[in-house]
């Protein structure tokens, strides 16, 4: 059975501009141009489970070398449900292009914090032969599953999100 239970959306020029100068550098002039690279994430085949999300930057990555990513996009959810982030299978085997968090975890009130819940993606080339990794703008470089969570039924979590990496406690 399938659930229609989130929706991706793109953040707002501002805040792609300010996360973008921040993880990459560049000016809002730069920022402005690539922000029409931001594309809403699409599954390749009626089948697959991972949504993919294109960069919207040119991304060089010599081993051992890692970046910040800012997509440029966010996701309104239904409570009780997250958002996995996970490398590119082919990515990964060829290249050990890896999440720095091995797994990002999207939750739903992420959508409302104050960066606008824009999904941002620190990934690193931890190549081992040497390989060098290079994504062009408008490629594939994870891919995002929609996923159920439970709570424990004496949760008595009460605490507002106001932003992302971190933001809860570590």
């Amino acid at each position: 059975m399938e659930y229609r239970v989130a929706k991706f959306e793109k953040v707002s020029l501002r805040q792609f501009a300010s996360d973008f100068i921040t993880c990459i550098g560049g000016t809002e002039e730069a920022a402005a141009k690539l922000y029409g690279n931001v594309v809403l994430p699409v599954r390749a085949t009626a089948g697959s489970a991972g949504y993919d999300i294109i960069s919207p930057v040119d991304i060089t990555l010599y081993p051992g070398e890692g970046i910040k990513v800012p997509t440029g996009l966010r996701i309104k959810m239904q409570p009780g449900w997250m958002l996995l982030i996970l490398p590119k299978s082919g990515l990964g085997t060829k290249f050990r292009l890896q999440l720095d968090n091995t797994t990002g975890l999207i939750d739903s009130d992420y959508y409302g914090s104050d960066n606008e819940g824009h999904i941002q993606v620190s990934i690193t080339n931890d190549s081992r032969s040497g390989k060098v990794v290079q994504i062009p703008a408008g490629k594939a470089f994870v891919q995002a599953v929609l996923v159920p969570h439970g709570i424990t039924e004496d949760d008595a979590a009460e605490g507002k999100r106001k932003g992302g990496f971190g933001s809860t406690g570590v």
